[in-house]
């Protein structure tokens, strides 16, 4: 390849190759194989930095969390209609076959949550909710059990089968919101929720995650919460990064880096009382203080399952 002689990143350069070449990303025998391929491959902890590959591969990877986000997208809107067909479709959220996932993933965020929450939220935004809302239906019914939950997509077909799922349970019916529309265009709304959980496929790259997040600066309430996804290692192929000193306008509490099956780094940042971004005369942008605390990251499978990424941000900008 010309840039770096390691043999993960030529692995992945080749499922790279083999996924582009397949007609279609909807659920099927190959399909279905060489994502988990992909996955098993990043999946391991690794401290290569992504960000320091050559230009060629940089691409590579730019298109290959493009193509892992449409192909997670027909996966879960192919489960959201078998979901759909059952008489009660949330009781049968494990035919999803990364159900675990998402059961595992909400416990660590509600965990985190917890310990930067001093009261229980009353009302929670999932920003990039898709067809399977898995994410505000595990917590709405496993940890937050009276708070209600918006969740925004600008896909209206996303949140017509995510509605279908909801509608006919008589508790999240009434707590489960879907509105279709650019989180970009919510305003003045943002204010009214304790908690906004950012999809880790909002914002592909760096330049639209940003926007979201200067956004969300601009609008949610003072001491709101923001809880967002990353990626760390080789599963940065995967999913975009958020670098914790680019979240202006929040406060980083914490950073965690799962080393087991839940592939996404978890970020929680507070809003400040005050922006750069709400008031432009006043400079410099406010930078986090603090990246990261320590914590244990939840891992049911053993006590040594977490990686968590400390990061001196004051030191970098002194």
């Amino acid at each position: 390849m010309g840039c770096q002689n390691d043999a993960l990143v030529q692995k992945i350069c080749e499922l790279y190759e083999q996924i582009l070449s397949l007609e279609s990303l909807k659920p099927c025998k190959d399909v279905n194989m060489l994502f988990t391929q992909l996955v098993a491959t990043c999946m391991p902890p690794n401290p290569i930095d992504v960000t320091k590959l050559c230009k060629s591969v940089q691409e590579i990877r730019s298109k290959l969390i493009t193509l892992c986000g449409e192909a997670e997208g027909l996966l879960e809107s192919h489960f959201s209609s078998i979901l759909a067909s059952f008489e009660y479709p949330l009781q049968n959220l494990n035919i999803f076959p990364y159900y675990s996932n998402y059961l595992k993933l909400s416990q660590l965020e509600f965990n985190i949550l917890s310990k930067h929450c001093t009261t229980v939220p009353s009302k929670v935004a999932f920003v990039g909710s898709g067809p399977l809302p898995l994410t505000s239906i595990v917590l709405a019914i496993n940890h937050l059990t009276e708070t209600s939950f918006h969740n925004y997509d600008v896909d209206p077909s996303a949140n017509s089968q995510a509605l279908c799922l909801v509608s006919s349970d008589p508790d999240l019916s009434k707590r489960m919101f879907f509105h279709t529309t650019d989180i970009l265009d919510v305003s003045s709304a943002l204010k009214d929720y304790d908690v906004v959980f950012l999809a880790a496929l909002v914002g592909m790259d760096k330049e639209e995650k940003l926007k979201v997040v200067d956004h969300l600066a601009k609008y949610m309430a003072p001491g709101s919460l923001l809880m967002l996804r990353s990626a760390h290692g080789a599963r940065a192929f995967l999913y975009p990064i958020v670098d914790p000193c680019d979240l202006r306008g929040f406060e980083v509490l914490s950073v965690f880096h799962p080393t087991d099956e839940v592939i996404n780094s978890v970020v929680i940042a507070r809003k400040y009382p005050m922006s750069s971004l709400e008031q432009p005369e006043l400079s410099p942008i406010i930078l986090p203080k603090k990246c990261s605390d320590e914590i244990q990251a939840f891992n049911p499978l053993n006590n040594h399952g977490s990686m968590i990424d400390e990061l001196a941000i004051e030191e970098q900008f002194s």
